[in-house]
Protein backbone atom coordinates (compact mmCIF):
# COMPACT_ATOMS: atom_id res chain seq x y z
CA UNK A 1 0.00 0.00 0.00
CA UNK A 2 2.74 1.93 0.59
CA UNK A 3 4.09 1.89 -2.71
CA UNK A 4 0.76 3.12 -4.47
CA UNK A 5 0.50 6.18 -1.87
CA UNK A 6 3.92 7.26 -2.92
CA UNK A 7 3.37 6.46 -6.86
CA UNK A 8 0.59 8.58 -6.21
CA UNK A 9 2.09 11.40 -4.82
CA UNK A 10 4.71 11.15 -7.11
CA UNK A 11 2.25 11.83 -10.35
CA UNK A 12 0.80 14.30 -8.59
CA UNK A 13 4.10 16.03 -8.26
CA UNK A 14 5.07 15.56 -11.69
CA UNK A 15 1.35 17.09 -12.92
CA UNK A 16 2.22 20.03 -10.74
CA UNK A 17 5.39 20.42 -12.48
CA UNK A 18 3.96 19.92 -15.71
CA UNK A 19 1.50 22.69 -15.58
CA UNK A 20 3.97 25.05 -13.94
CA UNK A 21 5.96 25.03 -16.76
CA UNK A 22 3.22 25.19 -19.29
CA UNK A 23 2.01 28.34 -17.68
CA UNK A 24 5.31 30.03 -17.04
CA UNK A 25 6.05 28.62 -20.81
CA UNK A 26 2.92 30.67 -22.19
CA UNK A 27 3.77 34.04 -20.07
CA UNK A 28 7.83 34.28 -21.62
CA UNK A 29 7.51 35.03 -25.65
CA UNK A 30 5.55 38.31 -24.88
CA UNK A 31 8.16 39.12 -22.66
CA UNK A 32 11.18 38.51 -24.86
CA UNK A 33 9.87 40.58 -27.33
CA UNK A 34 9.42 43.14 -25.59
CA UNK A 35 12.95 43.32 -24.27
CA UNK A 36 14.54 43.24 -27.66
CA UNK A 37 12.27 46.12 -29.11
CA UNK A 38 13.97 49.04 -27.72
CA UNK A 39 17.56 47.20 -27.84
CA UNK A 40 20.34 48.99 -30.17
CA UNK A 41 21.44 47.35 -33.24
CA UNK A 42 24.04 45.68 -34.89
CA UNK A 43 22.98 46.27 -38.78
CA UNK A 44 24.99 45.23 -41.46
CA UNK A 45 23.80 47.18 -45.02
CA UNK A 46 24.71 45.59 -48.39
CA UNK A 47 24.43 48.21 -51.05
CA UNK A 48 22.17 46.39 -54.36
CA UNK A 49 23.34 46.70 -58.59
CA UNK A 50 20.32 48.58 -58.16
CA UNK A 51 22.00 51.29 -55.72
CA UNK A 52 19.14 50.12 -53.01
CA UNK A 53 20.18 49.10 -49.39
CA UNK A 54 19.54 46.10 -47.59
CA UNK A 55 19.96 45.02 -44.30
CA UNK A 56 21.98 41.20 -44.57
CA UNK A 57 22.27 40.75 -40.73
CA UNK A 58 21.19 42.27 -37.78
CA UNK A 59 21.18 41.63 -33.99
CA UNK A 60 20.56 43.59 -31.05
CA UNK A 61 23.35 44.66 -29.03
CA UNK A 62 24.37 46.32 -25.42
CA UNK A 63 26.26 48.76 -26.91
CA UNK A 64 25.43 51.83 -29.12
CA UNK A 65 23.77 51.03 -31.99
CA UNK A 66 26.52 50.86 -35.48
CA UNK A 67 26.29 49.31 -38.96
CA UNK A 68 28.57 48.33 -41.16
CA UNK A 69 27.97 49.70 -44.70
CA UNK A 70 28.75 47.43 -47.65
CA UNK A 71 28.97 48.69 -51.21
CA UNK A 72 30.76 47.21 -54.41
CA UNK A 73 31.88 49.45 -56.93
CA UNK A 74 31.89 49.20 -60.68
CA UNK A 75 34.91 47.16 -60.89
CA UNK A 76 34.18 44.92 -58.06
CA UNK A 77 35.78 46.25 -55.23
CA UNK A 78 33.70 45.71 -51.87
CA UNK A 79 34.49 48.40 -49.60
CA UNK A 80 32.70 48.57 -45.95
CA UNK A 81 32.50 51.14 -43.28
CA UNK A 82 31.16 51.79 -40.05
CA UNK A 83 28.47 53.60 -39.35
CA UNK A 84 28.41 55.12 -36.07
CA UNK A 85 24.99 55.66 -33.80
CA UNK A 86 25.46 59.62 -34.20
CA UNK A 87 25.36 59.21 -37.91
CA UNK A 88 22.79 56.59 -37.77
CA UNK A 89 20.18 58.98 -36.06
CA UNK A 90 20.95 61.80 -37.86
CA UNK A 91 20.16 59.44 -41.60
CA UNK A 92 16.93 58.45 -39.48
CA UNK A 93 15.75 61.25 -38.11
CA UNK A 94 15.82 62.78 -41.97
CA UNK A 95 14.02 59.97 -43.60
CA UNK A 96 11.29 60.22 -40.97
CA UNK A 97 11.42 63.41 -40.87
CA UNK A 98 10.41 63.16 -44.72
CA UNK A 99 7.94 60.45 -44.32
CA UNK A 100 5.76 62.80 -42.11
CA UNK A 101 6.15 65.52 -45.26
CA UNK A 102 4.90 62.52 -47.11
CA UNK A 103 8.53 62.71 -49.38
CA UNK A 104 10.10 59.49 -48.50
CA UNK A 105 9.84 55.57 -50.04
CA UNK A 106 8.66 54.57 -46.79
CA UNK A 107 5.42 56.15 -47.14
CA UNK A 108 4.61 54.12 -50.80
CA UNK A 109 4.18 50.66 -51.35
CA UNK A 110 7.56 48.54 -52.21
CA UNK A 111 8.33 49.09 -56.18
CA UNK A 112 11.26 46.39 -55.33
CA UNK A 113 13.96 45.37 -52.83
CA UNK A 114 15.71 48.01 -50.63
CA UNK A 115 15.58 51.23 -50.30
CA UNK A 116 17.69 54.91 -50.06
CA UNK A 117 20.33 54.31 -47.27
CA UNK A 118 18.41 56.73 -44.81
CA UNK A 119 15.03 54.47 -45.40
CA UNK A 120 16.58 51.25 -44.85
CA UNK A 121 18.18 52.06 -41.21
CA UNK A 122 14.70 53.83 -40.50
CA UNK A 123 12.87 50.85 -41.36
CA UNK A 124 15.56 48.31 -39.37
CA UNK A 125 16.31 50.04 -36.45
CA UNK A 126 13.82 53.36 -35.89
CA UNK A 127 12.80 52.25 -32.54
CA UNK A 128 16.22 51.65 -31.26
CA UNK A 129 17.42 55.10 -32.53
CA UNK A 130 14.37 57.70 -32.32
CA UNK A 131 12.42 56.04 -29.55
CA UNK A 132 10.06 53.53 -29.32
CA UNK A 133 7.29 56.33 -29.19
CA UNK A 134 8.48 57.00 -33.00
CA UNK A 135 9.15 53.20 -33.82
CA UNK A 136 5.13 52.24 -32.35
CA UNK A 137 3.93 54.97 -34.96
CA UNK A 138 6.02 53.45 -37.94
CA UNK A 139 4.72 49.83 -37.39
CA UNK A 140 0.63 51.38 -37.14
CA UNK A 141 1.93 52.41 -41.02
CA UNK A 142 0.80 49.50 -43.17
CA UNK A 143 3.68 50.82 -46.25
CA UNK A 144 6.48 51.23 -43.39
CA UNK A 145 6.06 47.50 -42.62
CA UNK A 146 5.95 46.47 -46.53
CA UNK A 147 9.11 48.12 -46.80
CA UNK A 148 10.88 47.00 -44.41
CA UNK A 149 10.11 43.53 -45.01
CA UNK A 150 11.54 44.25 -48.40
CA UNK A 151 14.89 45.94 -47.20
CA UNK A 152 15.58 43.70 -44.59
CA UNK A 153 16.67 39.99 -45.38
CA UNK A 154 18.28 39.23 -41.93
CA UNK A 155 16.89 36.00 -40.35
CA UNK A 156 16.76 38.22 -36.76
CA UNK A 157 14.27 40.73 -38.65
CA UNK A 158 11.92 37.16 -40.05
CA UNK A 159 12.02 35.89 -36.41
CA UNK A 160 11.78 38.88 -34.55
CA UNK A 161 8.81 40.07 -37.50
CA UNK A 162 6.85 37.18 -36.82
CA UNK A 163 7.03 36.64 -32.38
CA UNK A 164 5.68 40.48 -32.89
CA UNK A 165 2.82 39.42 -35.22
CA UNK A 166 1.65 36.72 -33.40
CA UNK A 167 2.32 38.25 -29.93
CA UNK A 168 0.03 41.43 -30.76
CA UNK A 169 -2.81 39.38 -32.17
CA UNK A 170 -3.23 37.28 -29.24
CA UNK A 171 -5.72 35.28 -31.75
CA UNK A 172 -3.27 32.02 -31.87
CA UNK A 173 -2.68 29.55 -28.98
CA UNK A 174 0.00 27.70 -28.28
CA UNK A 175 -0.28 24.52 -26.79
CA UNK A 176 1.99 22.87 -24.32
CA UNK A 177 4.02 20.94 -27.13
CA UNK A 178 4.86 23.86 -28.75
CA UNK A 179 2.48 23.33 -31.14
CA UNK A 180 -0.56 25.89 -32.81
CA UNK A 181 -3.95 24.94 -31.28
CA UNK A 182 -5.07 25.93 -34.55
CA UNK A 183 -3.47 22.73 -35.56
CA UNK A 184 -5.08 20.50 -32.70
CA UNK A 185 -7.44 17.85 -34.01
CA UNK A 186 -9.35 17.55 -30.58
CA UNK A 187 -12.08 19.72 -28.67
CA UNK A 188 -10.32 20.54 -25.63
CA UNK A 189 -8.67 19.14 -22.75
CA UNK A 190 -6.77 18.57 -19.58
CA UNK A 191 -4.28 21.14 -20.50
CA UNK A 192 -6.60 24.10 -21.43
CA UNK A 193 -6.92 23.13 -25.04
Amino acid sequence: MKQFISAKHAYMGTMGLIVLSALSGCQSAPEENQATEGKNKFLVVEQQPNGKFVVIEEAPTDGPSHAIIRSTDENGTVTERVMSEAEMKELADQEYKKMQEGKSELNAEPHSEGMGLGGTILAAAGGALLGNMIGNALMNNSNFRKNQDASNRSAYHRSAGGMSSSAASGTQKKSFFGGSSAKSTSGGGFFGG
